[in-house]
């Protein structure tokens, strides 16, 4: 009677409670701590001061100091160089990458690169940031019977090619000086002071996109988009090296060859935004 009696009374508990205490069964104080910490600094795109993490999360100043230390050291969050405010760093980024949505990405970039280099007849190239340089993750040809390819899986510079700066010139100043702390030169990268480097970011980010001179290829013209996820800092870019025609053959400008690239990015970068990755 007892067991029928406590079985009757779990039957009328609501599916809510039920639910509700499975969470509570299962809970990971530290766990849900330092989770808390990385969703709030997912939405500040300047980084935040611990006091200002304290305030937000509702909780002691010291347990959040420890938490933070332990992100910092395993390098999920950066600290400023003043050592007063922080921000998440690309870890999570670049663990994306092992994940399936960044094969949703190039699912979603290649029928779009496809056909930009239909229409364009130039060839095309999707970069993402790894580890200190960039990863070429979806290249397609352009129709005709010239043009310049980037092979997939290829590593380029960071610091002196069109898709390199237009990443950087899309980040937070703490995230753009965690990737050139981690910078790696590839082989041929053209070094650059750092003042001209922010400068040349500068640039690309006041104008919208690169569009200058190839420094590995002559004749070359790269153009390249940054394609935006939803915080508004560039997770990929879309590069076409453009080759002018000077034949009788009557192939897109630069100009137009421009826009419908950035048509293309907008298209992406909104299916990012969309949070269908």
């Amino acid at each position: 009677m007892e067991k029928n009696a406590k079985k009757s009374q779990m039957d009328n508990v609501p599916e809510e409670a039920e639910e509700k205490d499975d969470a509570d069964r299962y809970r990971a104080p530290a766990l849900d701590k330092g989770l808390d910490i990385l969703e709030l600094l997912a939405e500040q795109r300047a980084g935040l001061t611990r006091a200002e993490i304290t305030k937000a999360l509702g909780r002691n100043a010291s347990e959040i100091y420890r938490m933070l230390e332990r992100l910092v050291a395993r390098q999920y969050v950066i600290r400023s160089e003043g050592g007063d405010r922080y921000a998440l760093s690309l870890k999570l980024f670049a663990l994306a990458h092992r994940h399936p949505p960044m094969e949703r990405l190039i699912s979603e970039a290649l029928p779009l690169m496809q056909r930009f280099a239909d229409e364009a007849e130039q060839s095309c190239h999707l970069a993402v940031y790894d580890r200190g340089n960039l990863l070429v993750i979806a290249q397609v040809d352009g129709p005709g019977t010239w043009g310049i390819a980037v092979r997939l899986g290829s590593r380029v510079g960071l610091v002196d090619t069109s898709s390199g700066r237009t990443l950087l010139a899309w980040q937070t100043p703490e995230q753009r000086a965690h990737m050139l702390a981690e910078h790696t030169k590839v082989k041929g990268e053209v070094a650059i002071d750092h003042a001209a480097l922010e400068a040349a970011c500068e640039q690309v980010r006041e104008a919208g996109f690169s569009r200058k001179d190839s420094q590995q290829i002559f004749g070359v013209t790269d153009v390249t988009f940054p394609v935006l996820g939803p915080s508004g800092q560039a997770i990929a870019a879309l590069t076409c090296p453009f080759l002018k025609r000077i034949d009788d053959y009557v192939a897109p400008s630069l100009d137009e060859a421009t826009q419908m690239l950035s048509a293309t990015v907008q298209t992406l970068s909104m299916f990012r935004e969309d949070g269908a990755a």
